[in-house]
């Protein structure tokens, strides 16, 4: 399969389960700023690698996780009806960290530039 129908597919499930997730999952885990992130798929649609961020401390975001796990059964079915793809690929949901590794590296370089910047005053 093309590299282009497959950036499609894995949009398209990007925003149909982050719109399922908003607007019709009623696990109480899963709750406060959740976004799908990234989509992978598999190019024979088997699998779907959705990486999700969740904007919470850790304990919350593992408590996310397994609910968006044990509602993966629910949210694959939603998404063959939606989708009406030949396979519906089956989704593995993991934590992506990238956004709070972001934020860590931005921090740090802050701090450095702050650092530099009263070197220079003191120089």
């Amino acid at each position: 399969m093309s590299e282009r129908r497959t950036a499609k597919i894995s949009e398209e499930i990007k925003r149909e389960l982050s719109s399922m997730i908003m607007n019709e999952l009623k696990d109480p885990r899963v709750k406060g700023l959740v976004s799908i992130t990234h989509v992978d798929v598999t190019n024979d649609l088997r699998f779907a690698k959705v990486y999700v961020s969740v904007f919470a401390d850790e304990e919350s975001r593992n408590s996310a996780l397994k609910g968006l796990n044990k509602a993966s059964g629910y949210l694959r079915s939603e998404l063959a009806k939606r989708l009406r793809l030949r396979y519906t690929p089956e989704l593995i949901i993991k934590i992506d960290n990238s956004i709070e590794y972001g934020s860590k590296i931005n921090k740090m370089l802050s701090e450095i530039g702050n650092d530099a910047g009263d070197k220079d005053k003191n120089v």
